[in-house]
């Protein structure tokens, strides 16, 4: 089966997309299947050209590390904002349409699959598909176009015309995307719950593919450190708009309060990461920030650790999403800090990982950081962890289900 995959994020960069579509991908050639992808040059996380793959430009194809070949299509480089990162997706989907349209015949895909965000991709795959006259799956690994009813809270505070244009921009867009989605030969998610959300809306063929645990290199498992009388506490992840760390914040200003000794390390970059920085020295509370991290040293992040902090904001669409850092802490029995609602906490309060409270509540995150303190080392159920990753988050069976989705799709036009 030959499979086109477009995406705006792909390796050599890193991030849950990328992990997720490299594991797949990996497992797809291994699987004897042609995976031509489709993507801008490596520019994520910062907006602009990843160092030391300079000579990756747009118009020109590699090999990649598992035997897919990547063509590379034009992008812009962005400042972080919602205008200029929607700008470069835009532009990157224009030209997808174009570099695929112009190979045709080499490429020559049974299926093609898009994964968003960014949205943008799904229109190209759309054009694309059409053209083609080939079977379309659109993946939706985000809660979209429900958190665009958030759209006028993605950059804070702003005068009330330009927040009302935004809200009528994001309106009509929303309306777009659930066609597009309604249109699809099938919506893949990666929870459960947004998968009956879109079935509801009459989607006919949805499936449900979660974010694999992806192995930490160097740290299969974690380890309890001894107690010490302190509390350590571990975010790696997007420091977005979307997760709320201010919460965390407030909720270690109480503990302090407490007299309880505690230190958090926030790991990773996003827009909200100027904000929790500066809310950490008015409170004074003990936050070191740190940019992202290569993948291979991160493990010393989490063997410093007691507990592993998940957290989103109370939007409706969130309860819908699992943040794929979950399903790395329960692979290697890390004990959970939940900042969460919906699925997640579902999943963390279902697998002993730890516990979870309600989004933005910091009074109830400090009471259980307190607990946790006063009962070290964190003892989560890894029993009931390992085994919920079997069953959901394993990277074979994952691509082995999405396998069978395509095969399902492919053989149907033939």
């Amino acid at each position: 089966m030959r499979i086109l995959l477009l995406t705006h994020y792909y390796d050599p960069e890193t991030g849950p997309p990328q992990l997720r579509w490299s594991a797949l991908v990996r497992e797809f050639t291994k699987a004897g299947h042609h995976v031509d992808v489709v993507a801008p040059p490596p520019h994520y996380p910062r907006g602009r050209m990843l160092e030391g793959h300079e000579h990756i430009v747009p118009g020109s194809a590699e090999t990649g590390q598992h035997g897919e070949i990547i063509h590379r299509v034009r992008f812009r480089p962005t400042k972080g904002t919602v205008g200029s990162n929607l700008t470069d997706q835009l532009i990157t989907a224009v030209d997808t349409v174009v570099r695929v349209l112009r190979e045709r015949r080499a490429l020559d895909p049974d299926v093609v699959v898009a994964t968003a965000p960014g949205l943008p991709t799904l229109l190209a795959a759309r054009v694309v598909a059409t053209t083609l006259r080939k079977p379309v799956v659109m993946e939706l690994r985000d809660a979209w176009p429900d958190l665009l009813a958030a759209v006028n809270r993605w950059d804070g505070q702003e005068e009330r015309r330009r927040a009302r244009v935004k809200h009528l921009i994001a309106r009509g867009a929303s309306r777009f995307l659930t066609r597009l989605q309604l249109s699809a030969d099938c919506v893949v998610t990666t929870t459960a719950s947004f998968a009956e959300v879109l079935q509801g809306r009459g989607v006919r063929h949805v499936e449900v593919i979660r974010n694999a645990a992806h192995p930490v290199p160097n740290y299969e498992h974690h380890e309890p450190r001894d107690a010490d009388g302190e509390l350590r506490i571990t975010y790696v992840g997007t420091v977005g708009r979307a997760q709320g760390l201010e919460t965390a914040v407030r909720a270690l200003r109480r503990v302090q309060d407490a007299r309880v000794q505690v230190s958090m390390r926030v790991i990773g970059t996003g827009a909200g990461k100027a904000a929790v920085h500066q809310r950490a020295e008015e409170l004074g509370v003990p936050v070191s920030v740190h940019g992202s991290q290569p993948r291979t040293t991160i493990h010393e992040h989490y063997r410093w650790a007691d507990t592993f902090l998940i957290m989103l904001k109370e939007w409706r669409a969130l309860t819908w999403t699992v943040p794929s850092k979950l399903h790395e802490a329960l692979a290697m029995g890390m004990h959970v800090s939940g900042s969460v609602g919906g699925e997640a906490a579902d999943i963390i309060n279902a697998t002993g990982a730890g516990f979870a409270t309600a989004p933005g509540d910091d009074e109830a995150l400090a009471k259980e950081w307190i607990d946790l303190a006063h009962n070290l080392p964190a003892r989560p159920d890894r029993e009931r962890m390992a085994r919920w990753v079997q069953e959901n988050a394993d990277e074979e069976r994952s691509a082995q289900i999405y396998l069978e989705v395509l095969h399902a799709l492919a053989g149907a036009r033939r």
